[in-house]
């Protein structure tokens, strides 16, 4: 190939035997794009799955689900000969998860559509299903936050090393306030949220807790903190992450997701794109998400 089309500037004066020294390419040269698409990288769907899910398609009209939540049942005893066995009644409660309309659209023009390399729409429909992931994993995060159960981080020890140094867990802050940027995640805030009680996880496991890692847990600036938390003058940044158990949350699901058109725009010169839901969120059993922050 002549120098001239290649553009190398690691090419000898005449490497093919043609004249003329290596150059640039060309003005009238056009510029070639890969057709690879390359995104923006999103959050995946962490917390979603730990959800109970309850659809109603159509089987009642109105804006809210209930969810049947039964109370525990007594002491059992010991039975005796000839006397019949006395039963008890089911006693349960009811709490309901309001739904609402969700959704995102974009649109683009029937000149971009012709005039592009890329398939457009095919990539507006993948950007749309992870804007859809990051919004409905985020949903779920925001519900998990209004628990009303938080830890936080513990200082590391101070002072001489002594026989009893490697089992002194340190001091636990007392309040969000008192997070001096000092107190981290360690086996102990672990410890704190009752590991025995949560559900599978995905990239590793401590004392029994299966820890996930996602881009969508919250972290404060020094000075700043949660809405309505105990304090808000902590010294560093804080880290947040939620211990899950069971029934944490609900998502109550009165249309599943779909991908929807907008029909004939400006004479067709306009095509649009949405995704399109309607469900919502709620705290079933408060007992069973706790907070933890630390620095």
């Amino acid at each position: 190939m002549p120098s001239s089309i290649t553009g190398t500037p690691l090419l000898s004066a005449s490497p093919t035997g043609y004249p003329g020294t290596n150059s640039q390419l060309s003005p009238a040269i056009q510029v070639i794009w890969s057709k690879e698409i390359l995104f923006q990288s999103m959050p995946v769907l962490r917390y979603e799955q730990f959800a109970v899910k309850k659809t109603e398609l159509g089987v009642q009209p109105g804006l809210q689900v209930n969810f049947m939540r039964y109370n525990n049942l007594g002491d059992a005893s010991q039975l005796v000969e000839g006397v019949r066995m006395q039963t008890a009644a089911l006693t349960a409660s009811q709490y309901a998860i309001t739904v609402a309309e969700q959704g995102y659209a974009v649109a683009v023009s029937e000149l971009l559509l012709n005039a592009s390399f890329d398939d457009v729409m095919a990539s507006s429909s993948r950007l749309l299903g992870r804007n859809m992931a990051k919004y409905l994993d985020g949903s779920a995060r925001d519900t998990l936050y209004q628990s009303s159960s938080t830890i936080f981080g513990y200082a590391l020890p101070t002072g001489a090393i002594t026989p009893i140094s490697p089992y002194d867990q340190g001091t636990v802050a007392a309040n969000y306030a008192a997070l001096a940027g000092t107190q981290y995640m360690s086996v102990n805030v672990t410890k704190d949220a009752a590991p025995g009680n949560f559900m599978i996880g995905e990239i590793g496991r401590l004392n029994d807790v299966v820890y996930i890692e996602t881009t969508q847990v919250r972290q404060y600036a020094p000075g700043a903190g949660p809405a309505g938390g105990t304090g808000q003058g902590n010294a560093g940044v804080t880290h947040g992450a939620l211990y899950l158990g069971d029934n944490a949350f609900g998502h109550a699901i009165a249309l599943p997701v779909e991908l929807r058109d907008g029909g004939v725009l400006d004479f067709g010169r306009e095509h649009a794109l949405c995704w399109y839901a309607i469900w919502g969120f709620g705290l079933i059993t408060d007992q069973s998400v706790v907070q933890a922050w630390t620095n």
